[in-house]
């Protein structure tokens, strides 16, 4: 496991992020954002499948003023719990200045575009890095709670890509369709549903896992940034 700090925006301490790195010169950089459950064995190996075709990943450890280095398994009912009460003391706009900060080594890293990818709550922060930072092109899967931050969506100026499991139970149908009616017509926004499918389906293991749908969305996604980010 590759471990790198990154700097803050403030300059005053650092965190850690995973880094994996593509075996020639990187395409462009992928921030990887991460579920209630840590720099986890599932995000890592995001970063090392998205490294395995060309691009620098990194995944940034953003509890860690809550707590550093957490890593817990979703199928485990006691961690599941803890991982909750994890994202309730989460500061989430402090995350978003994090990822901001990991957003700025990927471009010195790669010399490229970059682009992030979340799951979970990940899938909540990247919409919200799509809305306030500078970021070439984003990705949501299974964002939770988007339908109260669609007073942000002026400030998405580049692509942002969200995926939407219509069985969603964190998600409901009333949250999906406010989404739909405040993002369809919005020309950055690409917005699709999985029909069938719950919270957690393109995980990279475990139970939640749906293969074929995960499969379509992640072909779709790479097709995003390899459109998006050259």
């Amino acid at each position: 496991m590759t471990m790198i700090p990154v700097t803050t925006l403030e300059g005053d301490t650092a965190f850690a992020a995973y880094c994996a790195e593509p075996a020639g010169t990187p395409r462009g950089a992928i921030v990887v954002i991460q579920e209630i459950f840590g720099v986890n064995q599932g995000i890592r190996q995001k970063c090392d499948r998205l490294a395995a075709d060309g691009w620098l990943a990194l995944a940034p450890d953003l509890f860690w003023r809550l707590k550093p280095g957490i890593q817990l398994d979703p199928d485990t009912p006691a961690q599941f719990q803890e991982a909750l009460e994890w994202m309730g003391k989460f500061n989430q706009d402090a995350g978003i200045r994090d990822i901001e900060a990991t957003i700025r080594v990927a471009r010195e890293k790669s010399g490229g575009k970059v682009g992030v990818v979340g799951y979970c709550l990940g899938g909540r922060l990247a919409y919200m890095t799509a809305a306030r930072t500078d970021v070439d092109a984003s990705v949501g899967y299974y964002g939770v709670g988007l339908d109260g931050l669609l007073g942000e969506k002026h400030g998405i100026a580049n692509p942002l890509l969200l995926h939407i499991p219509e069985e969603d139970h964190f998600v409901d149908k009333a949250a999906q369709a406010a989404i739909h009616a405040g993002l369809d017509d919005h020309p950055k926004v690409t917005l699709f549903d999985y029909p069938g499918e719950d919270h957690g389906f393109a995980t990279e293991m475990g139970k939640r896992r749906s293969p074929e749908s995960a499969d379509l969305a992640d072909a779709r996604t790479a097709a995003f940034f390899a459109n998006n980010l050259g």
